[in-house]
């Protein structure tokens, strides 16, 4: 399985539109940017991946430094984890987070998308795992906006693809309109669906503690990231005064920032991020973590990638359903009866929408 070498890297950036604008405390995106990359080895064999920034701006230097990596790598053996120590090597002097590990995510997910390509089998196999279905939320809408709107939007995101959870963003300037966003929803959907809320770190701690206790009666299934990520000690003292379970992990950059959080009893339930948490082997070694603290772990993102990963995931909890990525696939995933099934084909399964791609592309750099 693992005769495979690095041929070249290709990197391309498209802008794809979004069904429902996401709308947050980190600003308003009608538009999605998405940077594509694919890993030719010998034999013709091609690795694929993605990564969103969320920021279009950020994409030219993520696509320098997978050119630059791809580079680095050119000529060596397809090894995920070799290749994502050695580059972590190659970045230790500008920095190992933020750029440097979007970047390194995205060709480490695509030298495994190879791998289980070459072996013909799909990834969650050579993972460890079996093909599959696993339970998902929608977390395509109710995003902060008119309350108005949510009771109908609530019941399409359920009923799109037979789902029993949804999630809801949440953190308004004024209590009143958390629980009007709330009840809006369970209007629209009735008290029996699981309703995950987001903060998108909206608060300071003091705030944060006053606005979860008074939710603390809403039936809601957690609280995601309610203050900022890097408050390690904030997020302790969340979890020991709360009654719903407390939800983060999204932002941090590889297992060792996970561990922090962790180690800290920080959290009741964590989530990571395959651009951020290091592709598959940043999430391998994160769900070992995960795994010894007994803390449940979701993904955030990435359902092509995350649908295979959790599958092999000893404390595997819910998959987050997104379908921001749709307009670019040739065979999107589609949700049945509130559920994601594992691709029974060679590798993740992704396979780009040639037409599509060259209608939405920006920019495209190869390694020489």
């Amino acid at each position: 399985m693992n005769n495979l070498t690095i041929r070249s890297l290709k990197a391309r950036v498209v802008s794809v539109p979004l069904k429902r604008p996401v709308i947050a405390a980190i600003g308003r995106f009608d538009t999605w940017s998405l940077v594509l990359i694919d890993i030719e080895f010998d034999g013709g064999i091609v690795g694929r991946s993605y990564v969103s920034p969320y920021r279009g701006s950020a994409t030219p230097a993520i696509v320098k430094e997978l050119v630059d990596l791809g580079d680095l790598l050119k000529g060596q053996p397809a090894a995920p984890v070799d290749a994502y120590d050695r580059t972590a090597a190659a970045l230790n002097t500008i920095g190992e987070g933020g750029i440097s590990l979007i970047a390194r995510a995205g060709l480490d997910m695509a030298l495994w998308d190879g791998l289980a390509r070459a072996a013909n089998r799909p990834l969650v196999e050579v993972l460890g795992g079996t093909v599959g279905s696993f339970r998902a939320y929608n977390s395509n809408g109710l995003w902060r906006h008119d309350p108005n709107t949510l009771a109908q939007e609530a019941a399409e995101l359920l009923e799109s693809g037979g789902f029993s959870a949804l999630k809801l963003r949440l953190g308004y300037e004024h209590l009143a309109d958390d629980l009007r966003a709330i009840r809006a929803v369970r209007e629209g959907v009735g008290g029996d669906v699981d309703l995950m809320v987001d903060f998108n770190q909206s608060f300071g701690v003091g705030d944060a503690l006053r606005r979860l206790h008074e939710l603390d009666d809403e039936g809601l299934y957690w609280y995601e990231e309610p203050i900022d990520y890097s408050d390690v000690r904030g997020y302790a003292a969340l979890a020991q005064a709360v009654r719903t379970p407390l939800q983060a992990g999204e932002n941090f950059y590889g297992p060792r920032d996970f561990f922090s959080v962790l180690n800290a009893g920080g959290v009741h339930y964590a989530m990571a991020d395959l651009e951020r948490i290091g592709g598959v082997t940043g999430w391998v070694r994160a769900a070992g973590l995960a795994a010894a603290a007994g803390v449940q772990l979701s993904n955030h993102l990435y359902p092509e990638f995350s649908v295979h990963l959790l599958r092999a995931t000893a404390t595997a909890h819910w998959l987050e359903w997104v379908d921001w990525a749709d307009p670019i696939m040739a065979e999107p995933l589609r949700p049945v009866d509130g559920r994601i099934t594992v691709p029974d084909k060679p590798g993740s399964g992704i396979e780009w929408d040639e037409d599509a791609v060259a209608g939405y592309l920006v920019h495209e750099e190869s390694t020489r």
